[in-house]
């Protein structure tokens, strides 16, 4: 019989944690003030959440004939494309493309957390740095991504203050937000001019062009892959959509239910800059497609659903166990967290964690009334379980 004695004493223990109590109450109740509002300003969002989910059920049916053309889109721009079917071998291609003594600026991607491949890089000896702010917190002060929008959810600004302290040498005010935004960024200012190598995944992936969109607010993926001469993209097969007019509408999406009224930035970038044409950007653009369980998971009837998550992070706020335990639910060493982290663990590592974890669930429901195109996920989780019973 499986031992659930691990993955209970780890939510027992953090559920007893006074600062992660302080730094999920605050931020589960920002984000559902914000959504509130978005919804409200947007109300057409949830007939395209609808179409969306469309497009992902037969960009999920059509995932080789997708990752076909989204290849052949890819090197007709110029670019280099890639085929990774484990972690192990995207490592070894990300590997041989950085090198060693390489400075390295790195977009917020969940899919390169999936590789673990900032400390693949720095154990090969190259200096590496998260440029999008919370994940830079969370490089540096641990343990792991707990919110797919919000990864330093766990934080409290008090912490973070004295990170900044230790970590710069100067005095900060753990009200000033803006002040440590401002520290955070200076730093990273001659990161991104220093860099050999820009790294970045992707929001979604337009098949017909060859492109990456991705989203964000600070303005650091766009300086991370444009200033260094190199720029790899790490892509999920399930962020392939068939055209740009789907991937915009995919992000349209991510954008309104992360809660953002309006997004800073949505970048796409569609192969090497080309020098004839002033173009500003890197001279070489490579593009990874991963697939570590993904195709298989879109042959499952059930486990298929995972693949059309946006990773918006609705649900996550939506969902009681992660209210109290955040994102140590689906364990320590899993890139992924919440109910839908137990399910792309299950896909993408390792399933016998995932498997544990899975327990956990309460099975209400929350999170299907969250999620804009309806995954759902205690019918995935139930037979998760399911297959547990029928191996014992």
């Amino acid at each position: 019989m499986t031992d659930l004695t691990g993955v209970s004493q780890l939510l027992n223990k953090v559920s007893d944690d006074p600062v992660l109590r302080t730094a999920l109450d605050r931020a589960i109740s920002s984000y559902w003030k914000k959504r509130k509002q978005v919804m409200e300003r947007y109300p057409y969002v949830k007939e395209l959440a609808d179409e969306v989910r469309r497009i992902k059920e037969w960009s999920i049916d059509h995932m080789d004939k997708l990752l076909d053309k989204a290849i052949e889109a890819v090197e007709a721009k110029g670019g280099k494309a890639y085929v990774a079917e484990t972690a192990e071998e995207a490592r070894k291609i990300v590997g041989e493309l950085v090198g060693t003594g390489k400075v390295v600026t790195k977009a917020k991607s969940m899919t390169t957390e999936e590789l673990k491949l900032r400390e693949f890089l720095i154990e090969r000896g190259n200096e590496v740095y998260e440029t999008d702010l919370g994940e830079f917190l969370v490089q540096f002060l641990g343990p792991k991504p707990m919110h797919f929008i919000s990864p330093s959810i766990h934080l409290t600004r008090e912490k973070v203050a004295e990170f900044l302290k230790d970590f710069m040498g100067v005095e900060v005010d753990k009200d000033d937000v803006e002040g440590m935004v401002a520290l955070v960024r200076k730093f990273l200012r001659d990161k991104y001019f220093s860099a050999d190598v820009g790294i970045s995944g992707a929001n979604a992936f337009a098949a017909d062009r060859g492109a990456v969109f991705l989203i964000e607010n600070e303005s650091n993926i766009r300086l991370s892959i444009s200033l260094p001469p190199k720029h790899i993209a790490v892509v999920g097969m399930e962020k392939i959509v068939p055209t740009m007019s789907d991937a915009w509408k995919v992000v349209e999406v991510i954008s309104r239910y992360g809660g953002y009224k309006v997004t800073s930035y949505i970048n796409t970038v569609m192969g090497p800059a080309r020098r004839g044409d002033g173009d500003i950007g890197p001279e070489e653009y490579h593009v990874i497609f991963l697939d570590n369980g993904r195709r298989e998971a879109s042959k499952d009837p059930i486990l298929k659903q995972t693949l059309y998550c946006l990773r918006c992070g609705a649900c996550q706020y939506l969902c009681p166990v992660f209210g109290i335990v955040g994102g140590y639910w689906a364990g320590l060493e899993s890139a992924y967290s919440g109910g839908i982290g137990v399910m792309w663990e299950y896909i993408t590592g390792d399933k016998e964690t995932s498997t544990q974890h899975a327990f956990a669930c309460l099975l209400c429901g929350r999170c299907i009334e969250a999620c804009p195109v309806r995954i759902n996920q205690p019918e995935v989780l139930r037979e998760i379980r399911r297959r547990l019973m029928e191996r014992i």
